[in-house]
């Protein structure tokens, strides 16, 4: 008979002040949970933003090379052996600079620091749209690409803005989207040439390129990029290593994630946040169950076993999750945005964030039920009276 009853849901919505209660006891800790998951994923995909942008399918970076911010260059021999390697098609050199370059905000003068990045015009390396018309000013001396999703205190830099980079006069040839991330406030391209004479190098006394921060390489369409990432790795020495464009971003998420201290403070807030939900669920199923005992303990009365109102219980709890998981995701997602909008990171709503927020919110209400279960045990025909 209980079956046919949808005991759960009518326990769930019998009383609309308790129903109001449930739904933001629960969506509350659901939405802490999302806002620590979203900060996660945002600071992650920030970090490898630029690096998905690589035009290439095989990226070569120096062997103690553990981050993208962080110098660790290998020589141009390196470049010139992997263009010897069968089924390279393209091998491209990236520079990088990120203590020296200090860029001058065009309004107010003030100096700050940004990313600067690198290459040969005739040989770009990133995927960018924007990239395509202003190559050709590119080619000049002392111009620039600035992004212009970068942080607000750099300034406004439109195309043909005149100001210092690295204490050099450049010129805004175009800009390009692109957005800060947690250890870079803004990027700005410009060609090797201009690079060369911004942050100079010398060698056997004479100016010369810096050493490649990272080589772009492009594998001919006849070739498979398995077969040429082994190749590439018996023909170099081991102070190069060889990565897939695919591998490359993911030791940078790996590093992030795991080993720099902002990715376990937010994996950190995502439990925290998991422990308080489950708190304040326990708490609400606790108080329904208590509200509720005289209604068990008629069915018990009526010859029901603990293990079928345990299962009436668990649906319950599973209902009150998904009833709270609506006004969260709802709230989250203005959240999301409004929070996207002041930081520029890229805080977004995806299937998986929200596939990984719908089973902990569905976990943390079983676990919340099976602690609360107790007084459901306790109940006897007798508390009727």
């Amino acid at each position: 008979m209980m079956a046919r009853v949808p005991l759960a849901l009518r326990n769930l919505t019998s009383d609309w002040r308790r129903l109001v209660r449930s739904i933001s006891g629960i969506g509350f800790g659901v939405l802490l949970m999302l806002l620590q998951l979203g900060f996660l994923n945002a600071f992650l995909d920030s970090a490898v933003t630029l690096l998905d942008r690589l035009d290439g399918d095989i990226v070569l970076i120096g062997s103690t090379k553990f981050r993208f911010g962080v110098q660790a260059t290998f020589t141009h021999r390196r470049l010139h052996e992997a263009r010897g390697v069968p089924g390279v098609a393209a091998a491209a050199p990236l520079y990088a600079e990120w203590s020296k370059s200090v860029w001058k905000n065009p309004q107010d003068q003030r100096a700050y620091k940004v990313q600067v990045l690198a290459f040969d015009p005739d040989q770009p390396v990133f995927r960018l749209p924007e990239l395509a018309a202003p190559l050709a000013r590119l080619r000049e001396r002392d111009t620039v690409m600035v992004d212009r999703r970068w942080r607000d205190f750099l300034g406004q830099a439109p195309e043909g803005t005149e100001t210092e980079l690295g204490r050099r006069r450049v010129r805004v040839a175009g800009t390009f989207p692109l957005g800060p991330d947690f250890t870079s406030d803004g990027t700005v391209l410009t060609s090797d040439r201009t690079f060369m004479a911004m942050f100079p190098t010398t060698r056997n006394g004479a100016a010369a390129l810096p050493d490649v921060e990272l080589a772009v390489i492009r594998v001919a369409p006849t070739a498979e990029v398995a077969a040429v990432r082994r190749a590439l790795r018996q023909a170099l020495p081991r102070d190069v290593e060889v990565l897939t464009k695919a591998e490359f971003i993911q030791l940078e998420r790996r590093f992030h994630a795991e080993v720099s201290p902002i990715g376990p403070i937010f994996i950190f807030g995502a439990a925290a946040a998991f422990v308080i939900g489950s708190m304040i669920a326990y708490q609400i199923l606790y108080t329904d169950l208590s509200d509720q005992l005289p209604q068990y303990a008629t069915l018990k009365a009526m010859g029901y076993e603990d293990r079928q109102l345990a299962l009436v219980v668990l649906r319950q709890s599973a209902l009150t999750a998904v009833a709270g998981i609506v006004p969260a995701v709802l709230l989250g997602a203005v959240l999301f945005h409004l929070i996207g909008e002041k930081t520029l990171l890229p805080l977004t709503m995806t299937p998986l964030l929200l596939a990984g927020l719908f089973a902990l919110a569905l976990l943390m209400c079983l676990v919340a039920s099976l602690a609360a279960l107790r007084p459901l045990r306790a109940a006897q025909p007798g508390d009727l009276f």
